[in-house]
């Protein structure tokens, strides 16, 4: 089993053999630009699900520093501070 297969095997191991062979199956017959758009969905959703836990964790903050904050996430705290400047201290 090749490397990519094993990594969507893995993603979808609770499913029946048969739908995971055919999501296999559409994932390897995609064109390279319905793969980017399937990625930047994912990435999109990622940052959504990201932003919505920082909004529980930081019911004070505003949309700017829940925005610096998921840039902290994203980039690290050193390479934030440097684009962003301090994160403010919200509870």
């Amino acid at each position: 089993m090749d490397s990519f297969n094993k990594a969507v095997s893995s993603l979808y191991s609770d499913a029946d053999p048969k739908m995971e062979e055919l999501m296999r199956r559409l994932l390897r017959e995609a064109p390279a630009w319905g793969k980017m758009d399937m990625l930047g969905e994912l990435n999109a959703a990622a940052r959504l699900l990201a932003l919505n836990g920082l909004r529980q964790r930081y019911p004070g903050a505003d949309e700017d520093e829940l925005c610096r904050r998921l840039a902290s996430l994203l980039l690290g705290e050193e390479l934030a501070c440097k684009v962003y400047g301090k994160q403010k201290d919200v509870t």
